[in-house]
């Protein structure tokens, strides 16, 4: 059985990270020459989400590590505020190719009145103003909105859920727009169901999330129902609330929903949301263990450390995913045209375990199980 599920894990985890330096069209992703103007970039996102501030972090280490930008140690804010840290990278950061603009960070704050009001000023100022030359578009409601002819400077989509399902591109191959990048593993989420159901054999999953095209994406419906067609396990849903600016009411809901399915279900996947967060962790993790329901959190150690059961990490963090963003970078400041550059991530996925949440829940926790894991948990912390 351990030798079993190690080939297993072999098999699926160890994979090569791109890092691709030059592109069909032999772009280098480091610095040529003294550039005729610096390239001044902008940043949008949909609403703060801690994964958004790690892709910053990790994609400007990537520009640093090329040499686009000067050595410099990058802050670390406890509280992932990917504000802070685009007004940090704008006061001190040098390069003579780039910059991060100070007056260049929106953010739709999860709003939808919001959302046009801030995509309709960020593309006039791309069309009229002519001083930014690069977009960061961080997470799904980012890449949507800047995925179109309305504009047409390069765009760098970068932590959406799943562009190709949600709309962002036309295919892994192709972004369909000539100024659009996005960086995508089609491979993650699949994977993840995959294993979890492996390890526990869960015959029904509960699965709350917001019952709209982005809540199906950021949840990715279809291939959980692709999955429970081969595997022949039950999808239970729960509709809750995400992208609206109550947070209470998002929070709320997801509470709901979990009080819901642990009487339903043996399992429940929690997929990344407003209302899964820092805040209402510990009381879904209580409702989910005190019933022995298995989780599992696409949201990564950190959900774990709380108390979800199980999730799949990036083995180096966001590190090799930074870095291949800042390759890409790289390339379209060397004159690569976006649609032309390679969107597909191959990444490698360490598992990280409960051993107190497994003992909660009554799961056995065989060799094999224990062999495969790449990092246990041996209590439940509470957030700061």
């Amino acid at each position: 059985m351990m030798q079993q599920i190690k080939g297993f894990f072999t098999l699926l985890l160890c994979c090569t990270v791109l890092t691709a330096s030059v592109n069909a069209e032999n772009f280098s992703s480091s610095p040529q020459a003294q550039p005729e103007k610096r390239w001044r970039i902008a940043y949008y996102q949909g609403g703060e989400y801690k994964d958004y501030y790690d892709y910053l972090h990790a994609t400007t280490e990537g520009l640093i590590q090329l040499g686009w930008v000067e050595p410099l140690s990058l802050p670390s804010f406890p509280d992932k505020d990917s504000r802070k840290l685009w007004r940090w990278l704008a006061h001190n950061v040098n390069s003579q190719y780039l910059k991060f603009v100070a007056d260049g960070y929106y953010s739709a704050d999860w709003d939808d009145i919001a959302r046009q009001k801030v995509i309709n000023s960020l593309i006039s100022r791309l069309n009229n103003s002519k001083d930014i030359n690069m977009v960061f578009a961080m997470g799904t409601w980012a890449g949507q909105d800047l995925a179109n002819n309305l504009h047409h400077i390069p765009t760098v989509v970068i932590s959406a859920s799943d562009p190709l399902r949600s709309g962002i591109i036309q295919s892994l191959d192709d972004s369909g727009f000539d100024h659009l990048f996005a960086s995508y593993d089609p491979r993650l989420l699949p994977q993840q169901i995959q294993v979890f159901h492996k390890l526990i054999g869960f015959k029904k999953l509960g699965v709350p999330y917001e019952n709209t095209a982005n809540g199906r994406s950021y949840a990715g419906l279809d291939l959980i129902e692709l999955a429970s067609l081969e595997l022949g396990f039950e999808i239970v849903p729960c509709y809750t609330l995400s992208d609206i600016a109550d947070q209470q009411r998002v929070e709320r809901s997801v509470i709901e929903c979990f009080d819901k399915l642990a009487q339903k279900v043996d399992a429940i996947f929690v997929s990344s949301q407003g209302g899964v967060n820092v805040k209402t962790t510990p009381r879904l993790v209580d409702i989910a263990n005190s019933h022995g329901v298995a989780t599992f959190t696409t949201g990564g150690e950190w959900e774990v450390r709380y108390g979800y059961l199980l999730s799949l990490i990036p083995r180096s963090g966001a590190g090799p995913e930074g870095l291949f963003i800042a390759d890409n970078v790289g390339e379209i400041i060397n004159g690569a045209k976006p649609r032309n550059l390679k969107q597909v991530f191959n990444g490698s996925f360490s598992m990280v375990l409960n051993m107190k949440t497994a003992e909660k829940i009554g799961l056995y926790l065989n060799a094999g199980l224990l062999a495969a894991t790449d990092k246990l948990y041996w209590q439940i912390e509470v957030p700061e």
